[in-house]
């Protein structure tokens, strides 16, 4: 098995720009899945977010996560667990409007560490989204406005944090899913590890580094592409000792934007006698499907999308 992909931002300034640029098409094509690092996102700051968000997890989720552990008996089970994660989480919203007024536990620092996080993630992303346009010979800018809709894109953290499990063979931490957004940007514990991605045929540990940030690609970043770029399974194992800190940041369309194949790149692959794969529709409509499908294979969702079919204009 090749090494998983690394990708140093510093190279795409110099001499190196080409290989570095090559890595991430590779990445895309064949991964669905790259690692960062010399990301432009201070270490101080990166330490400061894991301090104040395992600090919040200790004050303030720890105890209710034990207390659904023995509500459920979930610590007794002999049996796999197929219906329920082995996760406790919350959501920040971003875009297109804040809910943190809705989380009272997070003090006011806490917000403020976050806020300015966010701030710097989606910069980056928008950032990644330039160099995945150039890659594929689309105009600066086209995935960005592709997201774009009435509003603006959706962007939201998830913050998570996955405890020790006694019985890891049993329950996953995060079960084996797609994701149904665009562009995914995950601050991991360096010290407990846990996220797999799968490839070919094979589940594939995502390495924990220090300061890095971990990219994915959603479902719609695969339908822009007709195929191209891959939008892979991925899941989280437990372990028996750590708990593990993820902090993921997803840039997804916002919910009226129309997705459908990049226009460019279907003509580029009309020669190779290469079809549509995907059909154009409403991202809402999607996370309408994926909400109760999540966990279930991606293919069967786009085929009910046609159902859902925007005309094209």
């Amino acid at each position: 098995m090749e090494a998983f992909p690394v990708i140093n931002m510093e190279k795409l300034n110099g001499e190196e720009r080409a290989a570095t640029m090559e890595k991430i098409r590779d990445a895309c094509e064949n991964w669905g899945f790259f690692e960062l690092v010399n990301h432009g996102i201070s270490l101080e700051q990166m330490d400061t977010v894991e301090r104040s968000t395992k600090g919040h997890y200790k004050k303030c989720m720890e105890q209710r996560f034990k207390e659904l552990v023995a509500a459920k008996a979930l610590e007794g089970v002999e049996t796999e667990i197929k219906d329920m994660d082995w996760e406790s989480t919350f959501f920040l919203r971003h875009l297109p409007a804040s809910n943190v007024a809705d989380f009272p536990d997070l003090d006011l620092e806490y917000k403020k560490v976050m806020k300015d996080f966010a701030s710097k993630l989606q910069k980056l992303a928008e950032e990644l989204l330039d160099l995945l346009c150039e890659n594929l010979g689309l105009e600066k800018g086209y995935l960005k406005k592709a997201f774009h809709g009435s509003k603006g894109p959706n962007f939201g953290t998830k913050v998570s944090n996955y405890p020790p499990c006694p019985k890891p063979d049993l329950v996953k931490g995060l079960r084996a899913h797609t994701d149904a957004g665009g562009i995914i940007l995950l601050f991991q514990d360096d010290t407990v590890s846990g996220l797999q991605l799968l490839k070919d045929g094979r589940w594939v540990d995502v390495p924990p580094m220090r300061h890095s940030i971990v990219v994915n690609l959603g479902d719609q970043l695969g339908v822009i592409t007709n195929g191209k770029y891959k939008s892979v399974l991925h899941r989280v194992v437990t372990q028996t000792v750590g708990t593990r800190m993820s902090i993921a940041s997803f840039y997804n369309p916002g919910n009226d934007a129309v997705i459908y194949p990049a226009t460019a790149l279907l003509e580029k692959e009309a020669a190779d006698q290469k079809d549509q794969v995907y059909p154009k529709f409403v991202f809402d409509d999607y996370m309408k499907l994926y909400a109760g499908l999540k966990f279930q294979a991606k293919e069967p969702r786009f085929e009910a999308m046609k159902k859902f079919e925007v005309a094209t204009s």
